[in-house]
């Protein structure tokens, strides 16, 4: 089982950060209503940045770094990884 950390970029350009091990059907679910109570008003949601992480608990690590982050970090790092998708 593979788990990813995402940050969605919201309609009102905020961003949300969560984990998943199915980001397709997880991504669906945000945007069909069913996702996080603070994307459900939001919608829709795009995907902004994602990265593969070795296990659930590294994962839920790698959501609270990015969620303590200030928005121009979070920004950064959406940027960088739009410039470089190896990243």
């Amino acid at each position: 089982m593979s788990w990813v950390c995402y940050v969605l970029q919201c309609a009102d350009d905020t961003f949300y950060t969560g984990i998943t091990n199915d980001l397709d059907k997880r991504l669906a679910a945000h945007n069909a209503g069913e996702g996080a109570k603070y994307t459900r008003g939001r919608s829709p949601v795009k995907l902004a940045y994602c990265e593969s992480c070795v296990d659930k608990s590294a994962a839920l690590k790698r959501e609270m770094e990015i969620k303590s982050l200030p928005r121009t970090k979070k920004l950064a790092l959406v940027e960088a990884s739009q410039k470089h998708p190896s990243l």
